[in-house]
């Protein structure tokens, strides 16, 4: 058997086919190389296997079995999968995942240009970090080192980014095309789509529609008869994306390999019940490496998990192994803050309230100030940068709604950062930004709300949407709009004070970037509160410079959400400190 790389398939002379600068261009005849046998894609995540240009069924076994580790290589086009299987049944599954096809020729123009504010570009060698960022963000397989700056020596191969306009530029999406000519010489003139991602914290709407909707153009102008895709059959967003844009399901099978990157796929559907992602990140980890797993309470998130003749219950990543007493410290936020500052930790001024005259006192002295219930969690009740005494007395009222107990705190600005500390070490630190809206001339500011709303419900399995409530109205008035307004082309409203991901915040991961001050800060915090699973939020100018204000502890931290971080590992490490592998040996104990 005979393997072609894509590279040797095409003469040197001929330019990429799909480069921005050749849309339209379709090879000759005489430039492309009769189809070859065996062709295999190297697409960084993995290898694209086609299928039909294999002589025996075997031949896809025994290159599906040569999968390097840490990847995940795909057989497309099998056209007797059953065979396939029957040549490794132990090595190999059937992948459950449909197929569609788009129709190129039928295809007369892009479904929509891509929202104002979002550029649709080749990726570039310096964008492998921030696509991969994106990958690991959706559980995907990352591209390899320099996979990048390979792609325009790879005529078969494109990859499109989609860049959010702003300072950062930042790329908050990500697809790859694979044109079936250029690979193969393929007789049905095909191509295909794969590894589609989008930031869940995105702001920008309709991201992955632009993505596949260029892919489309760039295809449809290279004269390709149709474009192909794979997705698993119970991703049902996905799949409604792809229906809208006028693809149909086609009877075409991809075959895999069995692998820890896979396994979800092969081993059968969870036995446990609807969790939140909270717990289920937990669950998932604690179930890959063979804990036994009860759930006593789905809806409220509590399982208790097994291993040898060791039994923790847990509450999210609250477990028994945190102490009543450490609790109450976190759970009381006046209690808190007093021991942080005993601990000669920062924090900001605060009070307790008691009568109308220190409310007034206290707002005179900071100018600007937060109200927050004394207990509670979620963002449920806080009202952030508070200027005058009418809306700061509304704000009470509304807090005592959730407590007896109400808290009047200095407004310190700055970024909203969460640092998570697990058995005395920082595992991830993320700046958590507040819901805001892009405006498109034509919705109302309630409306853009609405969609926001739903796109982040989705990105986070329901636990994140934003309140229409008196906050926000709140928060609108004070950028200079009402809820009825028409929001301007292009312009963003940030529409919470608060960047709670449950108020419909975002999260976004600075670890790497994260200050020895802020990490020695939540180190000894978590010391002070004799606390061994916490998360802090600090008010920082920036992660990376020493400044900051510590505002609140959270006893039960959401572990979801910090990819690509590893908070649920070393939370089933601190709990079953038996089941830690070598991360460079994965198969052996630590």
């Amino acid at each position: 058997m005979t393997q072609k790389a894509v590279s040797s398939v095409m003469p040197e002379k001929m330019a990429h086919p799909l480069s921005l600068k050749n849309w339209g261009e379709r090879p000759g005849t005489d430039e492309v190389a009769a189809m070859p046998t065996a062709t295999v894609v190297d697409c960084g995540w993995g290898r694209l296997i086609f299928g039909q240009t294999f002589e025996k069924p075997q031949e896809i076994a025994e290159v599906l079995k040569s999968e390097s580790e840490g990847r995940r290589d795909v057989a497309f086009y099998v056209r007797d999968p059953h065979v396939v299987l029957a040549s490794a049944p132990q090595a190999l599954f059937l992948d459950p995942s449909h197929s569609f096809r788009l129709d190129l020729r039928a295809r007369k123009k892009r479904n929509r240009p891509p929202s104002r504010g979002l550029v649709i570009r080749p990726a570039t060698a310096c964008d492998t970090a921030a696509v991969n960022r994106l990958y690991q963000a959706r559980a995907m397989v990352p591209i390899r080192d320099g996979f990048c700056a390979e792609l325009d020596d790879d005529p078969a191969l494109t990859m499109l980014v989609a860049e959010e306009a702003g300072s950062d530029a930042t790329i908050a999406g990500v697809v790859m095309g694979v044109d079936h000519r250029a690979a193969f010489n393929d007789p049905d003139n095909g191509s295909s789509l794969w590894a589609l991602a989008v930031d869940p914290q995105a702001q920008s709407p309709g991201i992955g529609e632009s993505l596949v909707s260029a892919l489309a153009e760039l295809f449809r102008k290279a004269d390709r008869s149709f474009m192909d895709l794979s997705v698993v059959h119970d991703n049902q967003e996905a799949i409604a994306l792809y229906e809208k844009l006028d693809f149909v399901r086609i009877p075409v099978y991809c075959v895999k390999r069995k692998n820890p990157i896979n396994e979800k796929l092969f081993v059968g559907p969870r036995p446990e019940a609807k969790l939140n992602i909270y717990a289920q990140i937990i669950v998932e980890e604690a179930r890959r490496r063979g804990i036994a797993i009860e759930i006593e309470n789905a809806e409220a998130g509590f399982f208790r998990l097994t291993f040898g003749g060791r039994a923790v219950s847990c509450r999210e990543s609250l477990s028994e192994l945190t102490s009543a007493v450490a609790m109450s410290r976190c759970d009381d936020k006046c209690l808190t803050q007093r021991i942080l500052r005993h601990a000669g930790l920062k924090v900001p001024d605060q009070i307790l309230v008691t009568n109308n005259g220190q409310v007034h006192d206290f707002l005179e002295k900071h100018e600007r100030i937060v109200v927050k219930p004394a207990r509670g969690e979620m963002g449920r009740g806080v009202a952030v940068d508070l200027r005058n005494l009418k809306e700061t007395k509304e704000a009470i009222a509304r807090a005592y709604k959730q407590c007896d107990e109400v808290i009047l705190e200095q407004y310190i600005e700055g970024q909203d950062l969460r640092v998570i500390v697990i058995d005395g070490a920082v595992v991830a630190a993320a700046v958590r930004r507040p819901p805001s809206v892009w405006g498109d001339g034509l919705h109302t500011v309630v409306e853009l709300i609405d969609k926001q709303s739903r796109r982040r419900e989705a990105a986070t399995d329901g636990e994140s949407r934003i309140p229409l409530d008196e906050e926000t109205e709140r928060c609108v008035l004070l950028n200079g709009y009402q809820m009825l307004d028409i929001l301007e082309e292009g312009e963003t409203l940030v529409v919470r004070k608060t960047a709670n991901l449950h108020a419909g915040g975002t999260i976004h991961d600075v670890t790497a970037n994260l200050h020895p001050v802020l990490a020695e800060a939540a180190v000894r915090g978590a010391q002070a509160l004799d606390i061994p699973v916490v998360g802090f939020d600090f008010i920082v100018p920036n992660p990376a410079e020493p400044d900051y204000v510590i505002i609140e502890a959270n006893e039960r931290p959401g572990l979801a959400n910090h990819e690509p971080q590893p908070t649920a590992e070393r939370f089933v490490d601190f709990l079953f400190p038996q089941t830690k592998t070598d991360p460079d040996n994965p198969e052996v104990p630590a």
